[in-house]
């Protein structure tokens, strides 16, 4: 995040760089940055002769340079932006001539999206040379409610550890999915609120008391009545909570609790620390640990990797998925 907001701070002090290669996992931050560019190098009446934007199946490499080579009308610069990049990416590596020695009153956007050129080859070497190479990294689900609350700070709005935890949980880690339901909110709120679980149930659907940030708490807290209400909610709702999901979170959820019974010091903050989690969720995981000796953590982690398997269809085809999780649930409570 540091490293697009000094990119952004460079672009509005006209500190520009005559190509801008954007790739990685993560599209939210490649598309920000594009549309900064074509949003704010140009005047608006500029942008009719001198700016436009390129479409990766539809053109070949030397289609972007001979673009790219045209001398600007009446403007200081021309911007191409070539979108959907990575459908060159046969053939991506005979930009670097172009990259080499390219027009200085052009400022060339290339975005390549859910992947990234080789680092070793002649392309990536020279664009460090000569422009901008920015990766836009895939965050971990730990760093996402963190991401969250970031994003909201500059615009005066909060949010609570649970709300961005039911984001996480229902969106993953998909920026561009949890920016738009984040704008949303932003528009029917006043600023300085704080989006709360209420909030969110009410605006963008996901329950705040059937979902799988319940179901964990209450599996942690052996709450059986309330996990297996959780449970009969999500058979009954299939298509809004599909099994792979629960029993992938539930299985990191259990592979912490055997890291945090490995840990010498258990105290808050190291936990917090150690497993990467937010400081408000270590009670969770402290009464969970006990409720769980190793044996039996050991013992539930082996039975998420069955139930993983059956909930992929191997092996249970024609069982319910709901059937799966009630006996799944009931493998783990025992």
């Amino acid at each position: 995040m540091d490293e697009v907001k000094q990119l952004v701070t460079d672009i509005k002090n006209r500190n520009l760089k005559p190509i801008y290669f954007l790739m990685g996992e993560e599209p939210y931050y490649i598309d920000k940055i594009s549309d900064f560019i074509e949003d704010n190098v140009l005047a608006e009446e500029e942008k009719g002769f001198n700016q436009m934007v390129l479409y990766g199946r539809d053109i070949t490499i030397d289609d972007i340079v001979s673009n790219a080579k045209r001398y600007p009308m009446m403007a200081e610069y021309q911007v191409v932006v070539v979108k959907e990049a990575q459908d060159l990416s046969r053939t991506i590596e005979k930009l670097a001539d172009y990259v080499a020695n390219p027009q200085p009153s052009t400022v060339l956007v290339v975005n390549y999206k859910y992947k990234s050129i080789d680092k070793r080859k002649t392309l990536y070497k020279t664009l460090k040379k000569t422009g901008v190479v920015y990766e836009s990294k895939k965050l971990y689900e730990n760093q996402v409610a963190d991401w969250i609350r970031r994003v909201l700070s500059p615009k005066d709005y909060s949010i609570t550890p649970k709300a961005a935890q039911m984001l996480v949980e229902f969106l993953g880690t998909n920026l561009s999915k949890i920016n738009n339901e984040l704008e949303k909110l932003q528009i029917i709120l006043p600023k300085g609120s704080q989006i709360t679980p209420e909030l969110i149930e009410q605006n963008i659907g996901i329950s705040k008391d059937f979902n799988n940030f319940e179901l964990r708490k209450a599996v942690g807290e052996r709450n059986a009545v309330k996990a297996y209400q959780i449970v009969k909610y999500f058979a009954d709702n299939p298509k809004d909570n599909p099994m792979v999901v629960t029993v992938s979170l539930l299985f990191n959820f259990f592979s912490q609790l055997l890291h945090f019974h490995g840990l010498e010091d258990k105290s808050p903050r190291s936990v917090a620390s150690a497993l990467k989690i937010n400081p408000y969720f270590v009670n969770e995981y402290i009464l969970a640990a006990r409720n769980y000796p190793m044996r039996k953590v050991s013992e539930v982690v082996a039975i998420l990797r069955e139930f993983d398997v059956k909930s992929k269809g191997v092996g249970s085809n024609a069982v319910p998925q709901g059937d799966l999780l009630k006996e799944l649930l009931v493998k783990i409570l025992a």
